[in-house]
């Protein structure tokens, strides 16, 4: 793989980690406000926007990697009505912009708490747009291994997980009292994902054992030169999000008074995000072009 690949995977995963993270910041801070004032609630889970919008600068200065030119940026504006690689351009910008303009309101505490959240879910759905533009730019006759339903059910899959987990780690990472609720929320979406992530691969590769000779190549390199890869990527992530998860939502309303527990967020979070690195890394090693 080369420099260009490599900056593709740093901003398909930051990109949808950052939009995982905030639709489940969105969604504690929504749930943690139904029980109390919400202006008072609402600062416990301010660090996840910050680093949505850290994680989103970074995510671009990786595209720029890939793009060579910042005027390569400004150029996709013309092809918005044909290209979805367009589309997924201009929606990388915008959602990074509303993130800034989010993070800003809830730094200089700038109107009230219903409004922030208004516009954060607004920024959402920018950034569940964006996730179907990155899926429908892959989604190339010419490409059969990233031409088939695995690749938005991945990208959104991966986008929620790391999501969960991210956000996890960060309110852990404040000392924050988190409601047991909370925490039993966030491992239930976790096994959830873990499974439709479990799910989706075989479904897939058995797919792809019918797409023909570059499909058939794609399967031969996943399961031959890199099945290691698929098994080590299957297991952190099963690790991370499933089993670890599992133990969470079990012991979420016994010790510390609540409090999650940093160790166990931090690994889950690790070995869930070493995985979807992995699985990105096979996406576009195994590709191969039909005519190539």
């Amino acid at each position: 793989m080369n420099t260009h690949e490599w900056a593709l995977i740093a901003f398909t995963l930051l990109t949808q980690l950052s939009i995982g993270m905030l639709i489940a910041t969105l969604t504690v801070r929504a749930f943690a406000g139904r029980k109390t004032n919400p202006e008072r609630t609402a600062p416990i889970s301010d660090l996840p926007i910050y680093v949505v919008v850290a994680l989103m600068v970074l995510a671009l200065i990786a595209a720029l990697f890939h793009l060579g030119k910042i005027t390569h940026v400004i150029g996709a504006v013309p092809n918005l009505a044909t290209s979805w690689m367009s589309r997924e351009v201009v929606a990388a910008v915008v959602f990074t912009a509303l993130t800034v303009l989010l993070a800003f309101l809830i730094w200089r505490k700038i109107g009230n708490e219903s409004m922030r959240m208004i516009i954060g879910w607004i920024t959402a759905l920018v950034g569940l747009y964006l996730l179907l533009a990155m899926s429908l730019t892959y989604m190339l006759p010419a490409q059969p291994a990233w031409n088939t339903l695995a690749t938005p059910v991945t990208f959104f899959t991966t986008s929620l997980l790391l999501g969960v987990l991210g956000t996890a780690a960060v309110l852990v990472f404040t000392h924050a009292t988190v409601d047991s609720q909370i925490i039993k929320g966030i491992a239930v979406a976790s096994i959830v994902l873990v499974g439709l992530e479990l799910l989706t691969m075989p479904l897939y590769l058995a797919f792809l054992s019918t797409q023909g000779a570059a499909a058939l190549r794609s399967l031969s390199m996943m399961i031959g030169e890199y099945g290691w890869a698929l098994v080590l990527r299957l297991l952190l992530v099963f690790a991370g999000g499933g089993l670890l998860a599992a133990y969470l939502f079990k012991n979420a309303s016994t010790a510390k008074q609540e409090k999650m527990s940093a160790t166990l967020a931090y690994s889950a979070f690790a070995l869930a995000l070493v995985g979807e690195v992995i699985g990105r890394f096979l996406f576009y090693a195994s590709s191969f072009r039909i005519g190539v």
